[in-house]
Parts: structure tokens; C-alpha cells; sequence
């Protein structure tokens, strides 16, 4: 059986059964797991299928974005090791931006106790988890609350981040290519993401290897603006190569 057939019966059965796992499919077309994570990857850069723990389910499932809660337990144990990379990369003191996200959230949770940060972030969970933390000056960017991500958009806030210049943003993201740089499914969304790279120094985007490679509608910004992506060992070793030679470092966590 060729990729493209096998790749075919693949779709074919998660939008049967509502998903796909990956010991089942090796089993069923007697290739190996590893065959079939590349085939899952290949059908979800192709806006087919979205990955999760230990398999797939189709798009027509999801919607068109998930929400926070969807999100919360998907790849988990990679967003861990990205956010744990993540804390090599924050100032020793001054203003760090966190965009809204559940990459974002998890380095939230991570941030020293210890250390004196000043931290901007138009997203809500953010800023209720970090709001009693002693050691953190903590602000909450207004706007209009999307129920989808739990974030504050609009030009109320794309105009609260022009107040303001940070250290480094660390950004969460849903889309990653050379061609098309940094892409989210929602042009509101993308508008305040673009006001947050705006407003810092470094670029620090947060992505599990399943948002690398693969584009979405709205655009946020070049690639060019990113200085460090910290992504997870699934990567691809040719993508992270093709994006380093663009100037812009990958860490693998």
C-alpha cells in the first residue's frame, strides 16, 4: 500500500469512528507506530486530522478552533518539557509578556517564586494563577473576554500593549512556516499576538511540533520577528533545520 492510500484509509476511519489510535491503525495496516505518527502528521499539516495523545481525530470533530479546555491535555507532556525549557530564557529581572495559551499557562505555573518579574498577559487563567505570587507584578491587559481562548481581544487591547515594552514575549502559536511565518485561525486573535511582538525585545514562540509546518487563515507575523522557537523532540530534524537557516533558533525540549 502506498503513503497516499494508506493516509487515505486512515482519514477514512477516524471520520468513521471519531478517531484513530496509533497502536490500532499499526495493527490493522502492519506497518509500525513510527509509520504511522508520519502519516498522522502528514494528514494534519494538510488541515485533515488533528493529533492528540496516542492518536488523531478528524477536523469536522473539533471545529474550527478548539478551546482552553480541549487543548488543556493535549500533548501535555511536550508542553511541559517546552515551558521547563522556557524558564532559560526569562530575564533576571524587568517585564516578560505571556501571551494567552496553554503553553503559555504551563510556564505560568513554572515562573521562580524567587525571582522579581513584571508580567503582562491578556490572558485570564494567566493572570488568576500568577495574581497571589508575591514576587510578580502582574498586568491584565483589557478588552473584549473570546470565550474560545479565554483571552482579552479587540483594540482596547492591541491599544493597553502600546503602553507598554517588555523583556521578551513568550508567544503561543497555532501555525509556523518559513513561507508563511506565524499564522492563528483568528484575525482578532492574530491582531493582538502581532501587538505583542511589537512590544518586546525577543520573540520566544512556545509550539508542540504539530502547529510547525502548517499554516492557518489569519497572519500574525513574519518569521524574521521570531528570535527562539522551543518545540518538543518530534520535530522533524529537516523543518528545524530549514527554520534555523532563517536565522531564527530551535530549541528541541
Amino acid at each position: 500500500m502506498y503513503a497516499t492510500e494508506r493516509q487515505q484509509e486512515i482519514l477514512s476511519k477516524a471520520r468513521l469512528d471519531g478517531r484513530v489510535e496509533v497502536r490500532e491503525l499499526a495493527d490493522q495496516l502492519d506497518v509500525t507506530p513510527e509509520t504511522v505518527r508520519r502519516d498522522l502528521t502528514a494528514l494534519e499539516r494538510r488541515g485533515l486530522l488533528h493529533r492528540v495523545h496516542g492518536g488523531a481525530i478528524p477536523v469536522e470533530r473539533l471545529g474550527f478552533e478548539p478551546a482552553v479546555s480541549e487543548r488543556e491535555a493535549v500533548m501535555a507532556a511536550q508542553k511541559e518539557r517546552i515551558a521547563r525549557a522556557a524558564l532559560d530564557e526569562l530575564p533576571d529581572g524587568g517585564a516578560i509578556i505571556l501571551d494567552a495559551g496553554t503553553t503559555t499557562a504551563r510556564l505560568a505555573e513554572l515562573l521562580p517564586a524567587d525571582r522579581e518579574l513584571t508580567v503582562v498577559t491578556h490572558g485570564l487563567p494567566i493572570a488568576m494563577a500568577l495574581a497571589g505570587r508575591p514576587h510578580l507584578s502582574v498586568h491584565l491587559l483589557g478588552g473584549v473576554i473570546r470565550g474560545r481562548t479565554l483571552a482579552a481581544v479587540g483594540t482596547w487591547t492591541e491599544r493597553d500593549v502600546r503602553d507598554v515594552y517588555a523583556d521578551v514575549v513568550f508567544l503561543g502559536i497555532n501555525g509556523l512556516t518559513v513561507e508563511q511565518g506565524l499564522t492563528t485561525p483568528d484575525l482578532v486573535e492574530a491582531g493582538v499576538k502581532r501587538a505583542l511582538v511589537a512590544a518586546a525585545r525577543r520573540t520566544v514562540v512556545l509550539a508542540d511540533h504539530t502547529k510547525i509546518g502548517r499554516s492557518e487563515f489569519a497572519h500574525v507575523a513574519p518569521l524574521s520577528a521570531v528570535d527562539t522557537v522551543i518545540t518538543d523532540t518530534d520535530l522533524d530534524l529537516e523543518l528545524a533545520e530549514e527554520i534555523e537557516q532563517t536565522g531564527t533558533r530551535v530549541i528541541r525540549a
